[in-house]
């Protein structure tokens, strides 16, 4: 069971690195709520395995009390795991085992000589893409992934992955968020916009989340959305 819960995390750790270089938004709750979820079991199955050495020893009332604990225990999580079905589909629909990491994809590539010549358009596809974000702004969408953009520049995924997550050495959520930022801080700049509440400005400018609002915010400009505006 060791095993199982260890192997776990680090599918999970890798999976955090994929879907951080393929989506930006409310993809990656469905990533956060899987990590919560694989916490649970392995609190249920520490408190069973405590339970069970209490039960061979000389104090077998303490099993028996997790025992009503961990049957308690076991409704909550089903119970939440419905809650979170019925009332967040979507989190059970955005799971793509297709993705790989962008190392790896590198480390398929038969010949380093295509993959060097292949660099040589990586400044055409970066200024389409750059040109692309400004104009359509598709970072305005909370559920932007690095499909719908390859869909809209006619770039392929592989090559769109590669261009952000090597070259440009970003991951595509950090990219998408660079943009809300900037545009988030044209809106706290404008002073026609000053009624406007951090939530809706947040909301706006494609986040889904005030915590992960605040963390990019600061992360670009070293300052929380408040702390700018009254700055300014």
């Amino acid at each position: 069971m060791l095993f199982y819960i260890v192997a776990a995390f680090m599918i999970l750790r890798k999976a955090r690195k994929i879907y951080l270089e393929n989506y930006a938004g409310a993809s990656i709750e469905s990533l956060n709520w899987l990590f919560q979820f694989t916490v649970a079991l392995s609190a249920f199955y520490f408190i069973a395995l405590v339970k069970n050495i209490f039960k061979f020893s000389e104090y077998p009332n303490i099993s028996a009390g997790l025992k009503i604990g961990l049957v308690l225990f076991e409704l909550i999580i089903i119970f939440w795991y419905l809650y979170k079905a019925l009332n967040n589909p979507g989190l059970f629909r955005t799971i793509d085992s297709k993705l790989k990491l962008v190392q790896d994809i590198i480390s398929e590539e038969k010949n380093s000589a295509q993959f060097t010549n292949e660099k040589e358009h990586h400044n055409e596809e970066l200024l389409k893409l750059r040109q692309y974000m400004m104009k359509e702004k598709p970072f305005l969408s909370s559920s932007l992934t690095i499909q719908d953009i390859s869909a809209a520049i006619e770039i392929p995924v592989r090559d769109l992955s590669l261009l952000i997550n090597h070259t440009l050495e970003q991951h595509f959520y950090d990219f998408v968020n660079a943009y809300r930022i900037e545009s988030a801080m044209d809106i706290l700049k404008d002073s026609t916009k000053s009624k406007l509440t951090i939530l809706e400005i947040l909301y706006e400018v494609g986040f889904n989340s005030k915590s992960s609002f605040n963390t990019a915010f600061k992360k670009h400009t070293g300052y929380t959305p408040t702390a700018y505006r009254k700055s300014l």
